[in-house]
């Protein structure tokens, strides 16, 4: 039975007070497995992000727990969950944020020199398909090609898990599909635990398992049996 690399219960997230309130989480529990790629799916307002942040102890919830493997971050410190986002996740959003006055490489580095035990900055970018633009600036590479060397940076610290938010959002199908294999390749090759938002019902099917979220609950948990190779999504 795969073990639990971050487990909710019950966690409910709510913005505001009043009759003005935005009860963005409304009780969700879930478990995203190691070695796993999760996709979830909902509409914009479903929870996707709020939810991703708050496993990404980016946000806490309002109520309920959250494990990482038998650790609850939900008792934590704030020093505390910025230990574990420095040591335990990577993150890839769907604007790519790199540093425009440093090369593809250097970018990686910023992450490197932090971590405890990194890979080199080649490394990174050759798992991220990126072996032959690493001295680049980011105004010299394609969108996707940025969204990879984020990604590179990502892994770089070598995480227990990457939480990617619309890594597609902005590429159009062909540069998706490229970013996408990065991204399965990864999951593959190192086991890094994976979840993924997307509003693109088609990559659903790269996934080990789909979350589909509505209202702020877990609607529905989707067994992937037959999986698809990112090139075959239809975008």
């Amino acid at each position: 039975m795969a073990q639990s690399i971050f487990r909710t219960e019950g966690v409910t997230k709510v913005y505001g007070s009043g009759p003005a309130a935005v009860h963005a989480l409304r009780g969700v529990d879930l478990a995203l497995n190691e070695g796993e790629l999760v996709v979830m799916l909902g509409a914009s307002g479903s929870g996707k992000s709020t939810l991703l942040n708050i496993l990404g102890a980016l946000d806490t919830p309002t109520a309920g727990r959250v494990f990482f493997r038998d650790r609850e971050l939900t008792k934590l410190s704030d020093a505390a969950l910025t230990a574990f986002r420095r040591d335990h996740v990577g993150f890839v959003f769907q604007f790519y944020n790199l540093v425009p006055s440093l090369t593809a490489r250097e970018n990686v580095a910023l992450v490197t020199e932090i971590a405890k035990n990194p890979m080199r900055p080649e490394e990174a970018l050759e798992r991220a398909g990126l072996p032959h633009r690493m001295d680049h600036f980011p105004a010299e590479l394609s969108g996707g090609e940025q969204q990879r060397v984020a990604i590179a940076r990502a892994i770089a610290k070598r995480p227990d898990v990457l939480l990617c938010d619309e890594p597609t959002g902005a590429l159009d199908s062909k540069t998706g599909v490229t970013v996408l294999e990065a991204l399965v390749a990864i999951n593959d090759e190192l086991g890094t635990a994976t979840a993924l938002i997307t509003h693109n019902v088609g990559i659903q099917k790269i996934a080990h398992r789909v979350v589909i979220l509505a209202d702020g609950r877990v609607s529905e948990v989707i067994e992937n049996d037959n999986r698809i190779a990112p090139a075959e999504v239809t975008w």
